[in-house]
């Protein structure tokens, strides 16, 4: 084997290496959303504050994959698409820790709700069916991002779309439910807060799937429309 050939081996290995931490992670986050939602439906304090504690996990993941992008970059100067996938692993893992963050807020509004003595106990199906569409869709993204599938990123995408129809039905329902019986405001509000870290969820998952058309295509699909980024995708 040439010093060539034996370069290029080494960097393909360094570059799978990191993207096996990358899928890792988002292993991790989906774990951390799960029990999340699961602490919330059944009020397993234990469970949610595992949740916390492995947000720690996360952030030392992101430290180590960040630190390992910026070593290749440095030792091996890559560029055109191993430099594009480099580049979106570190926007990845900042969104991954970030889906963390939400699975985090999620789990100490749950404590805090089924802390509180006398609460009332308000219907959380829709919160939990949010929940599981987030993680579906995270879950797309990262198999995207395994398989570069253009395709597969493009499709979930569009799925964020219902996410959101789902967060703007569940706050018409708090407020209705919030004008019948003023005395729930608090509880209705920390659901609010729930809702909107399950809607954040749905963004980083996209902005994963939108990170797989960029290495893949080269271009930059961010505030471009939903058809716009399908063409590329397709293209």
């Amino acid at each position: 084997m040439s010093d060539n050939q034996h370069l290029s081996s080494q960097f393909d290995a360094d570059l799978d290496a990191v993207c096996t931490r990358v899928l890792y992670m988002g292993g991790l986050v989906e774990r951390q959303i799960n029990q999340a939602i699961e602490g919330l439906s059944n009020g397993d304090l234990d469970l949610l504050q595992r949740v916390s504690a492995g947000d720690n996990e996360v952030n030392a993941l992101e430290m180590e994959v960040d630190q390992a992008c910026s070593q290749i970059i440095a030792k091996r100067q890559p560029a055109a698409r191993d430099l594009r996938l480099l580049m979106a692993i570190i926007k990845t893992i900042t969104d991954l820790e970030r889906a963390g963050d939400e699975a985090d807020k999620i789990a100490r509004m749950a404590r805090r709700m089924h802390t509180r003595e006398g609460a009332p106990q308000l219907r959380i199906a829709d919160l939990r069916r949010s929940a599981e569409d987030a993680v579906d869709m995270l879950r797309q993204a990262l198999d995207a991002f395994a398989r570069l599938d253009t395709v597969a990123a493009a499709k979930m995408v569009r799925e964020d779309q219902s996410l959101d129809d789902q967060f703007r039905a569940i706050l018409r329902q708090l407020i209705t439910f919030v004008m019948e019986d003023p005395r729930t405001i608090s509880m209705a509000l920390e659901i609010v807060f729930i809702a909107k870290a399950i809607e954040r969820i749905g963004d980083h998952a996209k902005n994963i799937g939108e990170y797989v058309i960029y290495i893949v295509k080269g271009t930059d699909v961010r505030h471009t429309t939903l058809e716009a980024l399908e063409r590329e995708a397709l293209s």
